[in-house]
């Protein structure tokens, strides 16, 4: 039976074969459009749309807070960063507040901006190591 909807089993295919470093990624860039998604809603008044996407921001913050390594001494950090934001969200979501919105959706551009930049270092580290015959 083929799938009716070649791009979902794409979107599938990637995330099944995606390296953990990509996946975050995934819900970084996820979080960005459901929070763009939100804002979109808000200015629009529809508060059920809005919502609907706030809580999708909300489930990838916690998924993100799952995934923490917690004998990390940086995790630690973090999870008081996811925390922070997912209270924001919920601030969001009850004042109707798109400033909220754009404050959380900046601090998780820079997350993904300096997790894209960790990915690309290690991966130009593994280069530079697999060529060297370490």
């Amino acid at each position: 039976m083929a799938s009716a909807n070649p791009y979902q089993t794409y979107q599938q295919n990637a995330v099944t074969t995606a390296a953990p470093g990509e996946l975050t990624l995934m819900l970084y860039n996820g979080c960005l459009k459901f929070i763009n998604l939100a804002k979109v809603g808000l200015e629009k008044n529809k508060i059920e749309e809005k919502n609907t996407n706030i809580q999708k921001a909300q489930n990838i913050v916690n998924e993100l807070m799952v995934t923490l390594n917690m004998e990390l001494p940086i995790s630690k950090n973090m999870m008081s960063l996811y925390d922070y934001l997912n209270r924001r969200l919920m601030e969001a979501n009850i004042k109707n507040d798109i400033d909220i919105l754009t404050e959380v959706e900046e601090m998780i551009k820079e997350f993904r901006d300096t997790w894209k930049q960790a990915i690309q270092l290690n991966r130009q580290h593994q280069h530079a190591a697999g060529s060297s015959g370490i």
